[in-house]
């Protein structure tokens, strides 16, 4: 069985969008990631901190979904990153109201030893230096690096982020944050400026308009499926990440067909993701659920057509 590293936040998120608001729920990166990833049957463990606020039950709930805890930190007398935005009537834009960092201020990821030797390793959104200390603690090449990172790291840690950058096989960033990282509009040119930094692929995720994949000269688009309802979109893009990395964990085929099924994959769980709050959808999704939804894409985006 494959090994997969996931590296992120796991958190307490307080969330208010048009259909409602919640107090303190469980959210964070490597949390979304993990819950997408567990739908594939691979060896996962978590690399995390949280304080000891955070709740057994929590703990007991990832565990449940065969995720290895051994590597979230818990530390007692701290508290654990808190999180809290509010949604704006079109759910693509939100505001930040409190971000407090708490354990995260001072984290430093210890991979257990189990996994030093995984197969493909997920570096969620954290400080760049973070995510290098992870890979240099790997004692063999992984198959598949894959990192996630957001427009707050281009803007303070940039030197640090192109580091970690030319170490990764993936990026996955969305449509704002290539047009900032490589100062071009065009979202095919900034895919190639990218590659020129170090990752082979490039994934740009573009909301509800879907998401891009490109290699070389290659490049693959898989729509958003369209739902009635987008209740909570947090999370989303880690959700995608989830399914991206664990599909391809599970397969071990890293060529760019195969991650075409994975960029479906992900996109199919990131749209159970923004059904309720939180990761609340996520926690008791059936695969069947998933494989109706997967014909569903399936049926959306496949056509025949002769040529006149």
């Amino acid at each position: 069985m494959s090994k997969l590293v996931i590296v992120g936040t796991v958190a307490f998120d307080a969330i208010e969008t048009p259909f409602g608001k919640t107090d303190k729920i469980l959210g964070g990166a490597a949390t979304f990631i993990g819950l997408s990833a567990s739908h594939f049957n691979v060896d996962a463990t978590l690399v995390s901190v949280v304080g000891g606020d955070f709740p057994q039950k929590y703990l007991d709930l990832l565990a449940s979904k065969n995720l290895d805890t051994s590597g979230i930190e818990i530390v007692k007398d701290g508290k654990t990153f808190f999180w809290s935005g509010r949604y704006h009537n079109d759910m693509n834009s939100r505001d930040t109201l409190i971000t407090e960092l708490n354990t995260l201020a001072d984290f430093n990821p210890v991979v257990p030893k189990d996994y030093t030797d995984a197969d493909v390793v997920m570096l969620g959104n954290l400080h760049p230096l973070v995510q290098s200390s992870v890979l240099d603690q790997m004692t063999e090449t992984p198959k598949l690096v894959i990192l996630d990172t957001m427009n707050f790291w281009m803007d303070c840690a940039l030197e640090d982020l192109l580091s970690v950058i030319k170490r990764i096989d993936v990026i996955t960033i969305n449509d704002e944050e290539a047009r900032q990282l490589t100062g071009e509009y065009s979202l095919v040119v900034a895919a190639r400026k990218i590659h020129e930094m170090g990752p082979k692929y490039v994934v740009i995720k573009k909301g509800e308009h879907g998401a891009l994949l490109f290699h070389d000269d290659n490049v693959f688009y898989a729509p958003a499926l369209p739902l009635e309802e987008v209740f909570d979109p947090t999370g989303a893009g880690d959700t995608f990440a989830g399914g991206f990395a664990g599909y391809l964990a599970k397969t071990e085929d890293v060529s760019f067909e195969n991650m075409k099924n994975a960029v479906i994959y992900g996109s199919t769980l990131a749209s159970f993701c923004v059904e309720k709050f939180g990761t609340e959808r996520m926690q008791n999704l059936s695969r069947a659920e998933v494989e109706k939804r997967l014909l569903q894409f399936k049926q959306l985006t496949q056509f025949e057509i002769e040529l006149t």
